[in-house]
């Protein structure tokens, strides 16, 4: 039974956070297709009204954006009090100019705020290799802090803010118990497309992590919980929600995630129950957030969850969920509605995980539902009927089961379908610089 409810409020439900999102034309002419949406707003700023303990996990791509570097510069102390976020320009490959922009907007909002640029957090998505357009920006963060309020409506405008080529926002918020006091947690976040993140808590690529637009999610909660354990939290919960979802299967310069916790609520000692419950809340909201991308991704058609089981060791499992769930010839058998076995099991084969042909089953069902129907049995195709096969993978959101039998091993990963409306909209015309993608 869940020990949380759904609320609505997203990153102000929780007490003491405010927020606004503004137009400073920042999604001008050559930012991208996606970004080039005319008078939409395009900066996003959110408050903790009390310093706040804070967690972040950043992208693991070699070339990393400059907000990412300043990110993990400012939250090293596990202190945080404000993050401002722009879209239409990801600030990435921009250099030592890029650095000094993407601190200069943590210096500007801090003096706006009365804070110092150390507790003020930066993330940017967008075009790659575009300068920001800074007397833009400043003008942006001068008016932004005059509208920031606590409503939901406010909330909203944050959310849209930071899209791209996102085609709706993306929010959620939660309410529980914890040490007899009502908490909240609440989250936005957008990604549509350059979606499969691989994130780390600074940075670093662990060796076991999968090398893979923008995904960027901001969290907020009024709990009370210490910073080692909200890192841990994070951690956990990124592992099994943002890192485990691919749409293209290209990993962004700029993914981030970022925790903050003002501890407001005043739930006391954070007791192992506690966390426990925190625990699972946080992945319900990462969870829910990371599916709204998939289901939200460029020309994506069907939402794919790879159930793979019985491999020698979980990270066998997540390798040959990745090889299913990223294969061109896979994806695009999804999009017409083909219960493509054939395709499945190559792809199994040629990922980094033991397989043996003999062994391999492969089935269908409806969303977290145990009926499967089965197209391979022990390396052989069943006796069910093509009709049927292509009826479980008819919805627009269907599981694919795959056991390997050789293990214990297990992994999910959330993929997408890939369409001609995916390559229409990244493929753009060089003639015309607003059709380009970031």
């Amino acid at each position: 039974m869940k020990s949380f409810h759904s609320i609505d409020g997203s990153i102000v439900a929780p007490q003491g956070f405010l927020t606004a999102g503004l137009f400073c034309d920042v999604k001008r002419l050559g930012t991208g297709k996606g970004s080039n949406k005319g008078q939409k707003r395009d900066l996003a700023v959110i408050v903790s009204e009390v310093p706040a303990t804070a967690a972040g996990m950043f992208t693991t791509n070699q070339i990393c954006a400059a907000p990412v570097k300043v990110c993990v510069e400012h939250i090293a102390d596990g202190k945080a009090q404000a993050v401002v976020i722009n879209s239409g320009n990801a600030n990435a490959c921009t250099g030592p100019r890029g650095l000094k922009d993407a601190r200069e907007m943590t210096a500007l909002l801090a003096e706006e705020l009365l804070l110092q640029p150390e507790d003020v957090l930066v993330g940017s998505t967008g075009r790659i290799g575009l300068e920001l357009p800074m007397p833009n920006i400043r003008a942006g963060i001068r008016q932004i802090v005059k509208e920031l309020d606590d409503a939901p409506t406010a909330a909203h405008h944050a959310a849209e803010a930071i899209m791209t080529s996102d085609t709706r926002p993306k929010e959620i918020a939660v309410e529980f118990k914890l040490g007899g006091q009502t908490v909240r947690l609440g989250g936005i976040a957008k990604g549509a497309g350059m979606i499969q993140p691989g994130m780390s808590p600074t940075g670093a690529r662990p060796a076991s992590m999968p090398l893979h637009a923008t995904m960027l999610a901001y969290l907020t909660t009024d709990a009370k919980i210490p910073a080692g354990a909200l890192r841990k939290c994070l951690r956990e919960a990124v592992a099994s929600s943002f890192n485990c979802i691919t749409v293209d299967g290209d990993m962004s310069t700029n993914d981030t995630v970022l925790l903050l916790a003002n501890g407001l609520a005043n739930n006391g000692k954070f007791s192992a129950k506690d966390l426990k419950t925190f625990q699972a809340a946080l992945n319900h909201v990462c969870l829910e957030l990371s599916k709204m991308m998939v289901r939200d991704g460029e020309g994506v058609t069907r939402v794919v969850s790879v159930r793979v089981r019985g491999a020698k060791t979980q990270k066998e499992a997540d390798a040959a969920a990745r090889a299913v769930g990223n294969s061109a010839l896979v994806k695009t058998s999804w999009n017409g509605g083909d219960p493509n076995w054939g395709r499945i099991i190559d792809a199994l084969g040629y990922s980094p995980a033991k397989v043996v042909e003999e062994k391999v089953d492969i089935a269908y069902s409806a969303p977290e539902t145990k009926k499967l129907t089965y197209s391979l049995k022990k390396g052989r195709p069943t006796r069910t009927s093509f009709e049927t096969l292509c009826a479980a993978v008819a919805p627009a959101e269907f599981d694919l089961h795959i056991n390997l039998n050789l293990g214990k091993g297990q992994a999910t990963l959330y993929a997408a379908d890939l369409t001609e409306e995916y390559v229409e909209f990244n493929k753009g015309d060089i003639s015309d610089p607003s059709s380009l993608g970031g």
